[in-house]
């Protein structure tokens, strides 16, 4: 097992650097940066000054170099903790982005308890009272959060949460406390508005995870093992809880690989629509505008939790269900 253990983690090393030069490459397709955007502009408005400066910037951040050059010079940079330096906010990235990766991991986080907390107690519930009057009535509240768009429920809590709590509509916190320090007061104004964007974003992964777990469910408690349990007058608890509904939370161990990034990037359609000050609408406007090292710097952080997220993914499966082999050809 430490073996395997071991031999996972060095082939995270070669994966990421694959994923860094992907990443990069792709983000220098499309013609032009963000500074050649920026002196057609000026040239346009004949302002010599300007243009000189933004010459001088191609310079300093390399990007008169070849791509493979800007590729090595970049990743020796994220190597050594430098994101990079967003030109569209004259900021390093590092800086840009700190705040707002704060706020999109505790919307994640939120969105993420929201749901394991309301689906798992449903989904056991139908599963185990399969056909009764309540299955068929979070059946149908599940099929609604699956067929409701997000960015539409966004709209209806807005206005719902502006009219029956007065809660300010979008953001995730009052007007006043927006790039002030965190205080108590600012935290409690947080709380405030979390919940709308949590229940929005949660909705539909609750419902999906509702009907997942009630099939996987359902199907462990019709193989042969559990029924020579019951035969055998193990305790209806028991026989549901120490093996049924392990081998059932499976796909959802094996969903951490994606469920890493969503704490960081979210909704990014909701988040629009919300203005929340989250890592999804920055991410677009980086790739709108051309700012290579913040949307690259966006993106690897992604890569490195989704390469994260697998091998703990792993990790916990081997732990949980004794079934997995990981050497299964070594014993034929």
């Amino acid at each position: 097992m430490l073996a395997y253990f071991v031999r996972r983690l060095f082939v995270m090393v070669p994966t990421l650097l694959a994923i860094s030069a992907i990443v990069f490459f792709i983000i220098q397709l499309p013609p032009g940066d963000y500074l050649s955007n920026q002196i057609a502009e000026l040239r346009a408005q004949g302002e010599a000054a300007s243009l000189a400066q933004i010459e001088h910037l191609r310079a300093q951040y390399h990007l008169d170099k070849t791509p493979v050059e800007r590729y090595f010079i970049w990743l020796f940079g994220l190597l050594q903790g430098d994101l990079g330096w967003s030109f569209e906010y004259d900021l390093p990235v590092n800086v840009v982005i700190g705040d707002r990766l704060i706020l999109s991991f505790v919307v994640g986080f939120a969105t993420v308890i929201f749901t394991y907390a309301v689906a798992f107690p449903i989904g056991i519930y139908s599963a185990t009272r399969q056909y009764s009057w309540g299955d068929y009535g979070l059946t149908f509240l599940g099929f609604l959060g699956l067929a409701t768009p997000s960015f539409l429920l966004a709209l209806v809590m807005l206005y719902l949460a502006n009219i029956w709590f007065g809660t300010a509509i979008g953001g995730l916190m009052d007007p006043e406390f927006v790039d002030k320090p965190m205080s108590w007061a600012k935290f409690l104004s947080v709380l405030e508005h979390l919940w709308i964007p949590v229940v929005v974003i949660g909705t539909s992964g609750t419902a999906a995870m509702i009907r997942r777990l009630r099939a996987n469910l359902l199907d462990e408690l019709q193989k042969q093992y559990v029924v020579t349990a019951r035969a055998k007058g193990l305790p209806p608890g028991r026989a549901l809880f120490k093996y049924p509904l392990r081998m059932a939370l499976n796909p959802f161990i094996a969903d951490i690989g994606d469920l890493l990034p969503q704490l960081i990037s979210g909704a990014a359609i909701v988040s629009v629509v919300m203005s929340l000050p989250t890592n999804g609408p920055m991410l677009l406007a980086a790739l709108r505008s051309q700012d290579m090292f913040l949307a690259g710097s966006f993106l690897m952080i992604e890569a490195v939790l989704i390469v994260l997220g697998v091998f703990l993914s792993d990790v916990a499966l081997a732990a949980l269900d004794p079934r997995i082999r990981l050497h299964g050809g070594a014993g034929k």
